[in-house]
């Protein structure tokens, strides 16, 4: 039986999750500014395959059976096809729009991806749309419109290519989301395997496509940027987030997931001079309550679901 003090340290510790993924976009903005030769498509590389190897080890390591997993022909297409339709996307794009703006405004917009979600479930599942949720998808585009005119409807503060990946990356959140639900609901795989595997092949895969290993300038700062990256981006909050999903509802965990963009946002303001004018935090909010509007269910409804868990 989960109790009530254990609810609330492990939803405390996914809060210190999305703030960590926050704080790695702007690592990787501060990797973008010591050197052109410091590319997203490098940094995804790198991200990637360091971080596939060690959660393959770790899940070796607590004898999830990570080899074995791959036999199996179907799981291992989803596997791969979950990295690079799913991770690749979440994970490169959002860096592109982090070197071409900042940390804050490609987290922001990557608070769309669920509309797509949306979407997709409405059209290929005939799920029913609640008036709430068009109210939630109106408020997100309001918010992307004032986030990227400042309110001056005749101007763009943010240049087209932005606003191009921004989107990518947040059809990202969505493929991310929907691709391996099989194999993580259905075959019950852990999800330490299928995101070892996903990061890894997916980081081939790049590397096969886009081989991509620039001068990088060989100074301290360089690497432990790419260490936060790696360890603060990628292996704690995964492991808070995943764990944490045992204690808490996963409504709970999504409305958590306000604590990134706000991270980031503090941060850009605080370490890179980010100027944020009144109407850019209103639609900042604007598209961060819409996303968590989603997550709203009837009481009844969580309370039935507190109850099977326990």
């Amino acid at each position: 039986m989960v109790t009530k003090k254990q609810r609330q340290l492990w939803a405390f510790l996914a809060a210190v999750a999305c703030v960590m993924w926050g704080i790695s976009g702007l690592f990787a903005k501060a990797l973008f500014n010591l050197s052109p030769a410091i590319t997203p498509m490098w940094l995804t590389q790198v991200r990637m395959v360091v971080s596939g190897i060690i959660l393959i080890i770790a899940a070796a390591i607590f004898k999830q059976k990570p080899l074995k997993t791959m036999t199996n022909k179907r799981d291992a297409v989803e596997i791969i096809a979950y990295g690079i339709f799913g991770l690749v996307p979440f994970q490169l794009f959002y860096f592109i729009v982090v070197q071409k703006a900042n940390a804050s405004i490609a987290t922001i917009l990557q608070f769309v991806g669920p509309f797509f979600v949306m979407a997709y479930l409405a059209l290929r599942r005939q799920q029913i749309i609640r008036r709430l949720d068009a109210i939630a998808a109106l408020a997100a585009f309001v918010g992307v419109v004032l986030l990227a005119t400042h309110g001056n409807f005749t101007h763009l503060a943010l240049t087209p290519d932005t606003l191009f990946w921004g989107f990518l990356s947040a059809i990202g959140v969505a493929t991310n989301t929907l691709i391996p639900i099989h194999v993580l609901k259905l075959r019950k795989i852990s999800s330490l395997v299928v995101t070892g595997w996903g990061l890894l092949s997916a980081g081939i895969c790049l590397m096969i496509v886009h081989p991509s290993w620039p001068h990088v300038p060989n100074e301290p700062r360089v690497w432990l940027y790419t260490a936060g990256v790696i360890v603060i981006g990628t292996l704690i909050p995964f492991q808070l987030m995943t764990n944490s999903l045992r204690f808490i509802q996963a409504s709970t965990a999504s409305l958590l997931d306000a604590f990134e963009p706000l991270a980031a946002t503090i941060g850009s303001v605080l370490c890179f001079g980010l100027i944020m004018k009144p109407i850019d935090w209103f639609g900042s909010i604007l598209i961060v309550l819409a996303a968590m509007a989603l997550n709203i269910v009837p009481k009844s409804k969580i309370q039935n679901a507190e109850n099977l868990e326990d």
